[in-house]
């Protein structure tokens, strides 16, 4: 287990990760070397039971949290929404 201390903003940047739908276990791995039962452990401890549960209904069988059960293959890998602007020169386009 991991026991490394995590400052307040880094534990509601780890439980906002894993709350995101299209955010992987494996990118909170990469960034805070937690493995997924590390990151459930970790959620369990920073949340309201009722909370967690809700949490552990919404990302159990979710194939959007695991890299590998992931079935869009845009690019290197990362879901873009069809309708997401583009960015050129850090501007974001603006519609004709």
């Amino acid at each position: 287990m991991n026991t490394k201390e995590f400052t307040e903003r880094e534990r509601d940047r780890i439980i906002e990760m894993a709350w995101e739908d299209r955010t992987p276990f494996e990118a909170i791995t990469f960034q805070f070397d937690l493995t997924e039962e590390e990151v459930i452990t970790f959620m369990r401890r920073n949340m309201k039971a009722s909370s967690f549960r809700m949490w552990r209904k919404r990302v159990q069988g979710r194939s959007t949290k695991h890299a590998k059960l992931r079935t869009f293959d845009n690019g290197e890998g990362r879901f873009k929404c069809s309708r997401q602007r583009a960015i050129t020169h850090n501007k974001i386009s603006k519609r004709s």
